[in-house]
């Protein structure tokens, strides 16, 4: 697979001519394999001009009437089933007639309901007016008999000189009243429901709007009730009911003027109005007759949504089915779209892209479609000869693909172009744990990764994981790659969450003094053979641990970039080689290799003779002035003989590159293109200053680039030094601070303190932070040598793809 990887497959242009009787199925099984790229040979056509355009609409039609059916699940409650339906097989014809049923038979559902559910709640609101009303009116009679009882009672008594003459008067008036008819007042009643929140304002419209010539009683209702006019307007289909507080209200008035008021602000203020009737006898056949009408409606509202969840439970477990068929149905109309209608009207013709080794798989592919379509004539497979640059296809697995997404994210590969994507498996996850080197974290980050991989056919399988979660899925092996190398390069610094452990042995030092009790403050002597692997753990807490580990990480960062560096220029010397580019070989890949390690190679062998000899020179020293006065003596800053004579002439090398890379390349392009048209009578320009200026471009950018690229590097140092220390402050400031407590509760809260700060900070933000700083050094300091990456993607027709897009 790593081969396949290093070079895109090789790729061809083919033209297919299809018969029109297989045409439809001939599609649709090469969309099966998704091996084939199909060029548009319709471009100058609009949608509408297209052949297979009304197949088009009617797949539409139907993804419209899907997502109709989608809806209403998802306002049920039901969620598409996954699991496939056996033994359901069924064209397009027959789906489209059965979701028109369908969809009509829903419509009416929610229709019925609809009407259903206006009259329960305009029922109920009626009997909760009734009862309501009802209690007003029996609480007002019964006042009334009690105070026709006082009066009969003084008008039996006999009258006293003693007696107030208020109440004498009072008792006139109302004998008065109660023998003369003409007298008394007939008062007109309205009644019914109001929002509880409009109920303040809409008595006192009433009182200003008749001038205080109306009796209004108003009657909390507890419970909530649906409003048959804004919830049928808002929740049409009875899923999530709109529920309204209000209030029973009756209003006294009197004159017809004052009722058409009161009627006009009832309508203003949104109350629903009901009839009601002071006869007691009236009012209790009418109740019973409304909780009559309630209970029925009821078991008929109740009856209907179960009919309709059935309904809706059966589509659930077929539209997934329906909606991959009709989105394959539409593609493949789509696909068909882009063929051209030979001059007979009896082919297609297709032209496209297609890697060499699937050309057999494709032949047998059409032989199949002219057998089941039982065509008479067979398709034809033609190889094209073009200039067209071919498209890049890469295979790819699940654990490859990853990291080629991280090339392709900077820019596809050209055809044949060497792909970054091979030493990026390798190169990403290192250079990420050079900076994240713990191997505690390590084993916390591949845990993560663990349960990711051991859930990785449930999770696939799951249409949607959020976009965090989904991306991290996607990276899953790149993550576990990160992990393994952190665990590697943690085992390296001899950190566990800042902790050093004696894993490989003992120490080599030991206490200068065997009476000591502090050894970092003493001293320390080497007693032992060297640590055998990584750094020994005697260093972690001395006063010499920050100046070794920075210079032990700069200088490796250095080396570590360099080597990078190298393999992208050697990496540009494979794509000349097999593009037979020999100008690119000579003036790009020579020259360029001579700068880099005249500078910096020589700067990397220092720093290996360094740590080999163990010398005490300054490097920064030897680098600067091998500038500054390359004649000089090095005196103590000597590594080895002749150092300063190699100098000398490394120092040449690298000043001769620079022109070597400016000047040839640009006068044997043009000698080049004199010669090709010598011949010819072609009078096409060579543009000499622009290739100049841009080979001018090029060599400033590699050499200003040499510099700042290998700066760059350092933030390998940078990163890993942070996170160590980072570690170790939540380790030795948090965690053994609480544990320094002999309160159980200081320690949970230390240790919970410490869980977090290490998952939020350590193994979340520095993850992340490592992981685009990588994606940087592969990007910037690494690709930018050899890659141009102005390719373009293979895409082939694949049903495989349709899963992954949105829905139709």
């Amino acid at each position: 697979m790593t081969m396949d990887l290093l070079r895109s497959e090789a790729m061809q242009l083919v033209q297919l001519i299809i018969p029109m009787e297989s045409a439809h199925r001939s599609v649709s099984y090469l969309g099966e394999l998704g091996l084939f790229q199909f060029k548009d040979l319709n471009a100058e056509k609009s949608p509408f001009q297209r052949t297979y355009a009304a197949q088009i609409k009617r797949c539409a039609e139907m993804a419209r009437k899907l997502r109709f059916f989608r809806e209403q699940m998802i306002k049920a409650g039901f969620s598409p089933s996954t699991r496939s339906m056996i033994g359901t097989d069924i064209n397009l014809d027959d789906l489209e007639v059965k979701l028109g049923e369908v969809e009509a038979e829903l419509i009416e559902m929610n229709v019925n309901s609809e009407k259903l559910q206006h009259a329960y709640s305009e029922l109920l609101e009626y009997k909760l007016v009734l009862q309501k009303a009802g209690e007003f009116f029996h609480s007002a009679q019964s006042i009334a008999t009690a105070q026709q009882k006082e009066v009969e009672e003084h008008r039996l008594g006999d009258g006293s000189i003693d007696s107030p003459l208020l109440s004498e008067q009072v008792l006139f008036c109302c004998r008065e009243l109660s023998t003369d008819p003409s007298k008394q007042v007939n008062l007109g009643f309205v009644t019914g429901l109001v929002p509880r929140e409009k109920s303040l304002a809409f008595e006192r419209i009433l009182f200003r709007a008749t001038r205080g010539n109306i009796f209004l009683k108003q009657a909390v209702i507890q419970d909530p009730v649906l409003d048959p006019v804004s919830g049928e307007k808002v929740n049409t289909n009875f899923l999530a009911v709109l529920l309204v507080e209000k209030n029973v209200f009756i209003v006294f008035y009197s004159g017809e003027r004052a009722k058409n008021k009161i009627l006009k602000i009832c309508d203003a203020f949104g109350a629903n109005r009901y009839p009601f009737t002071d006869d007691v006898g009236k009012q209790y056949h009418m109740i019973k007759e409304v909780s009559g009408k309630l209970s029925e409606l009821k078991i008929t509202i109740d009856t209907g949504l179960l009919h309709r969840e059935n309904l809706l439970q059966t589509i659930g477990y077929q539209s997934e089915q329906w909606n991959l068929l009709v989105k394959k149905e539409k593609s493949i109309y789509h696909t068909l779209n882009m063929l051209s209608i030979d001059v007979t009207k009896k082919c297609l013709v297709a032209e496209g892209w297609c890697p060499v080794f699937a050309t057999n798989q494709i032949q047998n592919t059409l032989r199949r479609a002219t057998f089941d379509s039982n065509s008479q004539v067979g398709a034809i497979f033609q190889v094209l000869r073009t200039e067209e640059s071919p498209p890049t296809y890469f295979r790819t697995n699940k654990f490859t693909s990853a990291f080629q997404e991280i090339v392709d994210a900077y820019g596809v590969a050209k055809y044949q172009e060497a792909n970054p994507g091979v030493y990026t498996i390798v190169t990403f996850p290192f250079l990420f744990a050079v900076m994240f080197g713990d191997w505690g974290h390590g084993i916390c980050l591949f845990l993560a990764t663990l349960y990711l991989l051991l859930r990785e056919k449930k999770l696939s399988s799951q249409q949607k994981l959020g976009d965090i979660m989904e991306m991290t899925f996607g990276g899953r092996y790149i993550i576990m790659m990160m992990a393994l190398f952190s665990i590697y390069t943690g085992l390296i610094y001899n950190e566990f969450f800042s902790v050093p452990f004696e894993l490989f042995g003992r120490s080599a030092y030991d206490c200068r003094d065997s009476s000591c009790r502090n050894a970092y403050t003493v001293g320390l002597i080497k007693v032992r053979d060297t640590y055998p692997f990584g750094v020994d753990p005697k260093w972690h807490g001395t006063r010499s641990e920050l100046p070794f580990l920075n210079s032990l990480k700069m200088k490796m960062s250095i080396l570590l970039g360099v080597a990078q560096m190298n393999l992208g220029i050697i990496l540009s010397y494979f794509n000349a080689r097999y593009l037979r580019n020999d100008l690119n070989i000579w003036y790009q890949f020579v020259p360029q290799l001579i700068f880099l390690n005249s500078l910096f190679g020589y700067l990397s062998l220092l720093i290996i003779v360094k740590w080999c000899t163990g010398s005490q020179a300054d490097l920064y020293h030897v680098m600067i002035y091998m500038f500054l006065s390359p004649t000089d003596d090095l005196g103590d800053n000597q590594l080895f003989i002749g150092q300063k004579y190699l100098q000398i002439v490394l120092l040449l090398l690298a000043l001769v590159a620079v022109p070597w890379m400016l000047f040839p390349k640009p006068f044997l392009l043009k000698k080049q293109h004199l010669e090709a048209h010598s011949d010819s009578h072609g009078h096409e320009d060579f543009e000499f200053s622009e290739v100049f200026v841009h080979q001018l471009i090029h060599t400033i950018e590699f050499v200003l680039g040499a510099v700042s690229n290998t700066a760059s590097y350092l933030r390998l140092w940078a990163l890993s030094l942070a996170h160590s220390e980072l570690s170790s402050v939540f380790y030795e400031k948090v965690l053994l601070l609480a544990w320094g407590f002999d309160n159980v509760i200081i320690i949970v809260v230390g240790v919970v303190v410490f869980i977090c700060a290490t998952v939020g900070v350590l193994l979340v933000m520095e993850t992340l932070s490592a992981f685009l700083h990588a994606l940087r050094l592969h990007w910037v300091e690494f690709q930018n040598k050899f890659y141009e990456g102005d390719g373009n993607k293979f895409y082939p027709f694949s049903f495989s793809l349709i899963g992954e897009q949105e829905e139709v």
